[in-house]
């Protein structure tokens, strides 16, 4: 846990793609013990891609969630109940349609502004599938404090490896 006067950091995650993986099939995930069961997706055949046992490992981690996706609030009404999470704050994404194409032209993934904005100044973990070495150049340049802009692959979603490099980089200098 951070010392009284450090700044918490954050971490800031999308749901379609490192949640919800595209090349799964419903329950087929790394899963956490024997008696681990698929979520039921309901109305929303994609939430059966939903681990179940990732929601125990993010709420460990030593920082503060915060969903980072077009699902917004959704996100707290349909997949953080699944994964056993709690209400979290949600990214307000306020960018206009030109800044989004600035940033497209120059490679700049639509979400990395207003997640630098969110961060102010605090250091922070970004977890996506769409993120690039634009991205990640943008960030060290204008971004004062420690991140780690985290790449999961859309095809497999965030796996227990993956949690362990947040985890590790989390618990760093």
């Amino acid at each position: 846990m951070p010392l009284a006067g450090d700044l918490v950091t954050l971490l800031l995650f999308d749901v379609s793609g490192p949640l919800l993986p595209f090349g799964a099939a419903p329950g087929t995930y790394e899963g956490g013990g024997r008696d681990q069961r698929p979520v039921a997706a309901g109305p929303n055949p994609l939430l059966g891609r939903l681990d179940p046992g990732l929601g125990p490992r993010l709420a460990a981690l030593p920082c503060e969630l915060v969903w980072a996706t077009t699902w917004m609030d959704d996100a707290n009404d349909c997949v953080g109940p699944l994964l056993g999470l709690p209400r979290l704050d949600v990214v307000d994404w306020p960018g206009t349609a030109e800044q989004e194409e600035r940033d497209r032209r120059a490679g700049l993934h639509w979400k990395t502004r207003t997640l630098l904005d969110r961060a102010g100044g605090r250091p922070f973990v970004w977890v996506d599938d769409e993120i690039g070495d634009a991205d990640r150049a943008w960030v060290a340049a204008h971004h004062g404090n420690r991140a780690l802009l985290h790449r999961v692959d859309p095809r497999r979603g965030l796996r227990y490896d993956d949690l362990d490099v947040i985890e590790d980089w989390l618990r760093g200098p």
